[in-house]
């Protein structure tokens, strides 16, 4: 069986979004570092997977429309036992979630961060 080890985003300052990521999803910091040319990365997730926070230092492309983009990120998908509990998370950090789903096979809801990155969060119970 193959899994997905983690997915590597582009962010203003990856220290900032890594704390705000371990605090709504009750991660940790796996990995920080120097990255390539004059870059920083932060590794947040679990000891399984994770995310990848990258930031090149200095200026930065304006975001760009992921859905019309060929390549581009159009969200990132967490699995929660607690889909109230942490939609209750997001709200208190400032975050207003929306596009609410209930379908086969589960509930889920999306936000989207500072980053522009939308962060869908799915439960399975």
């Amino acid at each position: 069986m193959t899994r997905l080890e983690h997915v590597n985003v582009t962010v203003a300052d990856p220290d900032a979004t890594a704390q705000i990521l371990c605090q709504l999803f009750g991660w940790h910091i796996r990995w920080s570092g120097a990255a390539m040319e004059t870059g920083r990365s932060v590794h947040v997730g679990s000891d399984d997977s994770y995310v990848a926070l990258f930031s090149h230092g200095g200026d930065q492309a304006p975001a760009i429309d992921s859905y019309r983009t060929r390549a581009g990120l159009n969200h990132i998908a967490v699995v929660t036992d607690d889909l109230e509990g942490t939609e209750q998370r997001i709200i208190a950090a400032g975050y207003r979630p929306g596009a609410h789903q209930d379908y086969e096979p589960g509930r889920r809801f999306y936000f989207t961060e500072e980053n522009g990155v939308e962060i869908e969060v799915v439960s399975y119970v």
